[in-house]
């Protein structure tokens, strides 16, 4: 009996040392913590029967309950974690905790009547006879190991049936040491009355355990991969602890930066130091943005070939389970990528450079289109001699002048246009009849409807014109400046009768631009007012004819206007 005993224990204590040769940190805990525990038990088995006073049979005894106890704690924790089946960390421990009740009820063998009521161990020639009375909390025992076992039986049964993300191969491997337990406890009651086969049990376990571990490696394909990335040196790889504690680097990082070589492990990354503009900076800028952003590292030439090394960076937590513990830092190099990249973007620089020009050319072909336009219909209306000009000054003036007020948001592109734009808000005229338009003096009410019409045809004719520029924006505000410049702010202007902020700003700026330089400019039918007289009337219509948000910008502006009109006088 005792050289089973002894056998047991031997193969036992080889497999555990096998495992720790082949061990990684990936393994399964609950199994690393079986290998530790099995080779103590079977020794636990041997000594059982091979001392030579009864005390120390009592405490083999207890130790051989470590592996009903807490074995099988374990293979159900293994079981659930090979499953992929979260099990909360307050469930484990309130297992934990019964299981360590029920072993301390185990401690209790020959002092308390708690687990045996009572023990009697006598001599039967070379070995020790051990006749037990059990008690309740034996009992207890056992149903804690059949609850476990079911546990682990319904987990494995789940998986195999409704789980495809876990490996059938290993799930078939797991039930194996399940049932040589099962087994092994119904032939001990059933069979087997003078020896304990537990051990052998243990010992196949142990084999079955060892196939399923390195079984296991083929489908941690994640962890395989960054190992194979840094064992081939193509990456290198940075671990930092959250503390900016250095955990360690490969080869190839040392390489890529040589600072690393001082460090030694645990050693603080310190600022204002050779870290700062690399492994510090990438740590707060993923810190700042709290994702996986690349960011590109430039090392100096060290070749003198006079190319730089450029490298990818990207930066990861660090985990452990769920909980943060660091951060882990890759460096690729991507030289021959990037030096693609700037070579792209110089020709696109360029194509774009070429484009910009190209586009220059046309607008400004189409700049002088319009402006030819414009001052074709100037030339047919004997009344607005210069009048394009100076209402595009007098735009010019008041935007910038509003510019000054960060409240009021006007952008220069916005105000660029505007500019741009002014000259085109009459090209309408030109589908009104010479005998209107060139008519020297005031129009009766049939040629003021006619001549009205000149806003709603000039915005069908800048949309036409500006109809393939790539500028929705400028061509839209263009049209309304056409469309909506005699419309009045108490809503009786026209075409559309708009009303207060309805009328685009664009138009609202051109208004007072328009009726300003016709206040100030002689025409075939009235003489020039004085600054003051046309002053006076555009305050008298703020409200009405003119926006009132407008008029502290035309008051700003007033100087300006009144210098530029002296000057071309």
């Amino acid at each position: 009996m005792s050289s089973f005993y002894l056998c047991t224990f031997i193969a036992a204590t080889v497999l555990s040392v096998i495992y720790t040769f082949i061990w990684q940190k990936r393994f399964d805990t609950n199994i690393t913590f079986a290998f530790f525990m099995v080779p103590f038990i079977n020794l636990a088995y041997y000594l059982m029967y091979t001392v030579k006073n009864a005390d120390t049979v009592i405490f083999a005894l207890k130790i051989t309950y470590l592996g009903g106890v807490f074995l099988t704690w374990f293979i159900m924790l293994c079981v659930l974690n090979l499953c992929k089946i979260s099990v909360g960390r307050s469930v484990r421990l309130i297992s934990f905790v019964i299981n360590i009740f029920l072993y301390l009820s185990v401690l209790s063998i020959g002092i308390y009547p708690i687990f045996y009521k009572g023990i009697r161990i006598r001599k039967a020639g070379r070995t020790w006879e051990i006749l037990k009375e059990y008690s309740f909390m034996h009992t207890v025992f056992y149903i804690v190991i059949v609850t476990e076992m079911l546990i682990s039986f319904a987990a494995l049964i789940y998986s195999r049936v409704r789980k495809k993300d876990v490996s059938k191969t290993v799930l078939n491997l797991l039930f194996i040491p399940l049932l040589v337990c099962v087994t092994g406890y119904l032939l001990n009651h059933a069979l087997f009355k003078k020896i304990d086969i537990m051990p052998l049990m243990y010992v196949v376990s142990e084999m079955v355990y060892i196939l399923i571990v390195r079984r296991m490696v083929l489908y941690e394909l994640s962890d395989m991969v960054i190992e194979t990335m840094v064992q081939a040196g193509n990456t290198g790889f940075i671990n930092v602890g959250l503390d900016q504690e250095y955990l360690g680097s490969n080869e190839t990082a040392k390489a890529i930066l040589p600072g690393l070589k001082d460090l030694t492990v645990d050693d603080r990354i310190r600022p204002n130091g050779y870290f700062d503009n690399n492994i510090l900076q990438w740590i707060a800028s993923f810190e700042d943005k709290d994702q996986t952003d690349r960011i590109l590292y430039s090392k100096e030439d060290s070749d003198g070939d006079g190319s730089d090394e450029i490298y990818n960076v990207v930066v990861n937590y660090l985990y452990d389970g769920t909980k943060k513990r660091g951060y882990q830092i890759f460096l690729a190099d991507d030289t021959q990528n990037q030096k693609y990249i700037r070579l792209l973007d110089q020709y696109n620089s360029e194509l774009e450079e070429e484009v910009a020009a190209k586009t220059e050319s046309i607008t400004n072909i189409q700049n002088k289109m319009v402006m030819g336009m414009a001052t074709m219909v100037e030339g047919r209306d004997n009344s607005t001699g210069g009048h394009i000009k100076r209402t595009s000054e007098v735009v010019r003036i008041l935007v910038e002048e509003m510019r000054t007020d960060p409240s009021v948001g006007l952008s220069a592109k916005f105000c660029e246009d505007l500019i741009k734009a002014a000259p085109m808000h009459d090209l309408g005229k030109i589908t009104v009849d010479d005998d209107i338009l060139r008519k020297p003096g005031r129009f009766v009410p049939e040629e003021y409807e006619i001549m009205k019409t000149h806003a709603e045809k000039g915005a069908l004719i800048v949309r036409e014109i500006l109809n393939d520029i790539d500028d929705e924006s400028f061509t839209q505000l263009a049209e309304n400046v056409a469309h909506y410049h005699h419309e009045r702010w108490d809503g009786n202007g026209y075409p559309k009768g708009l009303k207060g902020d309805d009328i685009p700003l664009e138009a609202r700026i051109m208004a007072i631009a328009d009726v300003y330089d016709a206040l100030v400019s002689k025409r075939v039918y009235k003489e020039k007012m004085s600054f003051a007289e046309a002053d006076r009337i555009i305050k008298e219509n703020m409200g009405t004819q003119f926006d009132p948000g407008l008029y502290r910008y035309y008051l700003a502006a007033r100087p300006l206007l009144e210098e530029y009109y002296s000057h071309i006088d």
